[in-house]
């Protein structure tokens, strides 16, 4: 189908576009971001219009929803950073006394002393855990099933708790 002969490609423009940016503002709840994707939509219209021109309204769907649901994701990716960003740099936190940091060098000692009484499996999913690695990524380096990472990393804090409880002083 050839799309971009301009008075075909307005009329298509102005059949849909009304439907297509109410959908996209529902869908990511922004009213000026739902007319950039909508522009965004007929842009890929015009570049690579479907095949069948009775699927027109199928193929916007697809089209819009698409770029709605990546733009919901870039929005997430980016507050995620955000508030990483916010908790590493807070201004109004002041620096730590030196009684704090020598509490915390002791807590991260005592952290890795629970970590070497782990087996080597359980030490090292923690760890990749809690360095941002997925499920998918840690059943990689671990070389099990993903589905078993979650059960696998259960029983592993469950045990780093054991530990941490038996040594604490008794009462």
């Amino acid at each position: 189908m050839d799309i971009p002969e301009t008075d075909n490609f307005k009329k298509i423009f102005y059949q849909y576009y009304p439907e297509v940016r109410r959908k996209l503002a529902a869908l990511v709840r922004d009213e000026s971001a739902a007319d950039d994707l909508a522009q965004e939509v007929f842009f890929r219209l015009y570049r690579n219009p479907p095949d069948d021109p009775e699927a027109m309204g199928a193929w916007l769907h697809r089209v819009l929803t698409r770029i709605g649901y990546d733009y919901l994701n870039k929005r997430m990716r980016e507050r995620r950073l955000l508030d990483r960003q916010e908790l590493l740099y807070d201004k109004d936190a002041s620096p730590p006394t030196g009684e704090e940091v020598v509490l915390n060098k002791m807590e991260q000692e005592d952290v890795k002393n629970w970590l070497k009484e782990l087996s080597d499996r359980d030490r090292q999913a923690l760890l990749l855990k809690y360095s941002g690695y997925s499920y998918a990524e840690i059943a990689g380096k671990l070389g099990v099933n993903p589905p078993v990472v979650g059960t696998l990393l259960s029983r592993a804090t469950a045990k780093l708790k054991q530990h941490a409880v038996s040594s604490l002083p008794q009462e």
